[in-house]
């Protein structure tokens, strides 16, 4: 018998966007700026980093696993306690709901071209996943409705999709509901939530109450606390109770507790960042058109351009670093074809724009 199951011999770990400091080092560059990893370009909610040097004088004592944030949290939605969670970014509840949920002969049915942090947990627990393409670079509810069985325990889905971008609406939403079983789990990924809250076909899953579905939010995203690792979500009590069995017991950390209760009093700087990414979305996509790329309808802090080709992807990547500009390519979401940028501040998307126009021959048959 192995001492590493297969499973864990043959996954490929999530490899997260090239860091800046990686990118000078390699290039020995000094002006790089990073759009590959959706982070809110204005830095941390100032009211955030007011709260945790409030409680760095506690760090001396455990966390109380993040119950004032839970309290904070329910307050907020209108919910009890016992209806939410929190952890160490949404990808920590997520792990938490695969330890807790699945059985060996269990399926997670999810989409191709989604979050790859969710393949790589799925993977990672030796169950079988099972993915569904995408239609136009949208979720296909109707074809994962049908792919549902017996053995399906849990369907993840992205609201709004990363890395598309794109949204399913309510009544999409709807439909869909009606073709799952009580006894399969759906995780409402709605790690952009803030960012297509106001787009009236959004279906808010807080104006849902199904027992047999459970929301994820960040603060990694429009909050700015990537580096902080706080989410949360909420969910039936007895969804919350078992996960709470699971989880571990002092996560998240005092700190990044402290951020989230600040970053949710900081509305300015919600507003603000709201704004920005507005701004930066009617300066970016129709540049990147004028400059031959395909543009996927967004709800999100990014975009995505599908290419001619893997190759033409990986031209496009590597002359932008050498200007010192990080985009994601796509292939570990399993659409090779494509790139991912972020909306940046103006400097920022201009700097972009200025760059692939350097590179403008290379990519002439994009799209």
């Amino acid at each position: 018998m192995p001492l590493v199951p297969p499973y864990i011999e043959t996954l490929e770990p999530y490899k997260a966007g090239k860091p800046i400091a990686e990118l000078k080092h390699e290039l020995g560059l000094t002006d790089v700026i990073k759009l590959a990893s959706n982070e809110n370009p204005l830095g941390p909610a100032p009211l955030a980093l007011e709260e945790m040097k409030r409680v760095l004088g506690d760090l001396h004592y455990y966390p109380n696993g993040g119950l004032d944030l839970r309290e904070v949290l329910a307050r907020r939605f209108d919910l009890k306690v016992a209806n939410v969670i929190v952890d160490a970014g949404s990808e920590g509840i997520m792990s938490s709901i695969i330890r807790t949920f699945l059985c060996d002969d269990d399926e997670v049915l999810t989409s191709e071209g989604t979050f790859v942090g969710l393949y790589v947990l799925v993977n990672s627990r030796g169950v079988k996943l099972v993915t569904v393409p995408l239609k136009d670079y949208y979720y296909d509810l109707k074809a994962i409705a049908a792919a549902i069985t017996a053995r399906t325990k849990i369907i993840y889905l992205a609201n709004p999709n990363n890395p598309t971008g794109t949204i399913f609406t309510k009544s999409e939403f709807d439909e869909f509901m009606k073709s799952v079983p009580p006894h399969v789990l759906i995780i409402l990924d709605e790690a952009y939530f803030e960012y297509a809250k106001d787009n009236p076909k959004y279906p808010d899953s807080m104006h849902y109450r199904y027992d047999n579905v459970i929301t994820l939010r960040t603060f990694s995203k429009v909050y700015g606390l990537a580096g902080i690792r706080i989410g949360y979500g909420f969910a039936h009590d007895v969804l919350i109770s078992n996960l709470m069995k699971v989880k571990l017991p002092f996560e998240p950390s005092t700190v990044a507790q402290a951020a989230g209760i600040g970053a949710l009093r900081d509305t300015g700087f919600l507003h603000r960042s709201l704004e920005v990414n507005a701004e930066g979305m009617a300066y970016v996509i129709p540049r990147l058109e004028d400059l031959g790329f395909t543009v996927v309808p967004s709800d999100a802090n990014f975009v995505m351009c599908p290419l001619e080709s893997e190759e033409a992807v990986a031209t496009v990547f590597t002359e932008l670093l050498k200007l010192g500009v990080i985009i994601r390519p796509l292939k570990a979401f399993r659409l090779p074809h494509c790139i991912r940028i972020t909306i940046g501040t103006r400097h920022e998307n201009e700097r972009l724009i200025r760059s692939l126009e350097k590179v403008h021959t290379l990519v002439e048959t994009a799209g």
